[in-house]
């Protein structure tokens, strides 16, 4: 199936449902499908190419997602950008692409006269603002209004030759260990890991989604390509900023699905909910990084009606690990097995399976092993090799993880982020899981800084709600919790850490 498919057939089974809730919007799959179809025509009828990539870099919005399916439709492949992204990268990003058309909602003029010199590419500007200043028309010549666009483009369903081996999306990584890499995406990649999430999390055309994460991030855009898929209905939030918001929103619009990453749960955990009525919720899913098991245990007891459902993903695969929610008292460290319909596996450094208990890089095989990065043939061959069948390619993911008797993973760390230290290794993970465990510990980073005795010395950052907690305290936790060759040489506490947009700590901003 194509992508653009998910919408047409929820479309054409329940046109008048609400698909989409955002903001005072709420607008029916007809609606949302007639006016991706709108937006598709200008693009073709502007020389928009099979295969020729549509950036869009809005907010969460109707727009958003209007554009994206516009851009399916007319045959585009649609590249999400964070709307935070900074010029210079945005224009790398573009440039490395070589985007044919952007829907950007900034407001300076400044800004499109210097995106339209930076990016040679670019034949379609499409500027989508509410307050629909002139002075920008007049001095950015070829920037079209979006809502101009819809008023005045023909609403047939284009007539593309697509088929589900094209591309449908380039995902760029969140870049926190280097330069952002365009994950490419094909049609039959994006329709088998929908189908195989939502096997597993049971979803049906009942289920009302709540997404407060960025539509660039994978586990946000997926919210909206599931649910538009099982026709269901998405609630779309711009962000987290205020809980109480997405609370209300989670209790007015009867929300049954939630899904969140760590410092989303953290701050749910600490926040009094006794005010809203959140018993419409059924699952809640967790990925980018693992819960601590404290956190976890939190949640359940203020969720006490809905699964948990912890998850192991990579942008490369999309998701690969799931935990059902029955296993979490067994086994609450754990992210799982592979979702339905693929295979995993650990290997070692020469290349042999691991068996229980042994620690090694997880192998992913299946559909949702994506087609490698654009632009970057060295990298897609360190990522991508050689599979079980001739042409087949699965992924090394890069990260360890060990499995226990029965088969369910435990992640460990990445390759790349062992810690050696007093020659013994040290897995970032496990100490920051010890440091969750200390009472008002609501996030915490470890990593190895230069020693010349100890080769690499172990320092950790603490985010704490106890202004109480001091280094002694946190080195005596430690000292009872880990061996002697784990215990940190520094401690600093911070008022924040910094983070990617997918909810993980930034550790090349800390030193």
């Amino acid at each position: 199936m194509l992508v653009q498919e998910f919408l047409e057939r929820s479309a054409a089974r329940m046109p008048d449902k609400i698909a989409l809730v955002c903001g005072n919007r709420r607008l029916s799959y007809a609606e949302i499908d007639d006016q991706a179809n709108r937006f598709a025509a200008y693009l073709m009828a502007h020389g928009l190419q099979r295969g020729d990539r549509v950036a869009i870099y809005l907010p969460n919005g109707v727009e958003a997602v209007i554009s994206l399916f516009g851009a399916l439709k007319a045959g585009g492949v649609f590249v999400m950008l964070n709307a935070t992204t900074k010029f210079d990268k945005l224009v790398t990003i573009l440039n490395d692409c070589g985007a044919t058309a952007i829907v950007a909602g900034a407001t300076g003029v400044d800004f499109y006269q210097a995106l339209q010199a930076g990016v040679p590419s670019l034949q379609i500007v499409i500027h989508h603002d509410h307050l629909k200043s002139a002075v920008i028309y007049a001095q950015a010549p070829g920037l079209v209004d979006f809502s101009a666009v819809m008023a005045t483009a023909c609403d047939d369903k284009p007539a593309i030759e697509t088929i589900d081996l094209d591309l449908a999306c380039l995902v760029y990584t969140s870049g926190s260990t280097g330069d952002s890499k365009g994950v490419m995406c094909d049609h039959s990649n994006v329709d088998f890991a929908t189908d195989s999430i939502i096997t597993y999390l049971g979803n049906t055309a009942d289920d009302i989604v709540l997404n407060c994460l960025p539509l660039s991030f994978d586990y946000g855009l997926y919210q909206l390509l599931m649910v538009f898929k099982f026709g269901g209905t998405l609630v779309l939030e711009k962000g987290f900023v205020f809980p109480a918001v997405i609370l209300q929103q989670v209790q007015r619009e009867r929300v049954t699905g939630f899904p969140g990453v760590p410092t989303i749960f953290a701050i749910l955990t600490n926040t009094d909910l006794t005010s809203y009525d959140l018993s419409s919720l059924r699952y809640l899913t967790n990925t980018a990084a693992a819960l601590p098991v404290s956190h976890i245990q939190a949640l359940r007891e203020k969720f006490p009606q809905a699964q948990l459902f912890s998850m192991y993903g990579l942008t490369e695969t999309k998701r690969t690990l799931y935990l059902p929610p029955q296993e979490l008292d067994r086994r609450p460290g754990s992210v799982g097995g592979a979702i339905p319909g693929t295979e995993v596996w650990l290997e070692g450094e020469d290349g042999n399976r691991l068996g229980a208990g042994e620690i090694g890089e997880l192998v992913v095989r299946g559909r949702h092993v994506m087609r490698g990065y654009w632009n970057a043939p060295e990298a897609t061959a360190r990522r991508y090799r050689p599979g079980m069948l001739p042409h087949e390619r699965v992924c090394y993911t890069g990260d360890l993880f060990r499995r226990d008797e029965e088969g369910f993973y435990y992640f460990v760390s990445r390759k790349d982020d062992i810690i050696k230290s007093r020659g013994e290794k040290v897995s970032p993970v496990e100490l920051e899981r010890v440091l969750y465990g200390i009472p008002g510990v609501t996030r915490a980073a470890v990593i190895g800084v230069p020693d010349d005795v100890l080769g690499e010395a172990i320092k950790v950052f603490v985010v704490c709600s106890d202004p109480a907690l001091t280094e002694k305290d946190v080195l005596i936790y430690c000292r009872g919790h880990v061996e002697d060759y784990m215990v940190p040489k520094y401690v600093e506490f911070r008022p924040e850490l910094p983070m990617t947009e997918s909810g993980k700590v930034l550790k090349t901003g800390l030193t």
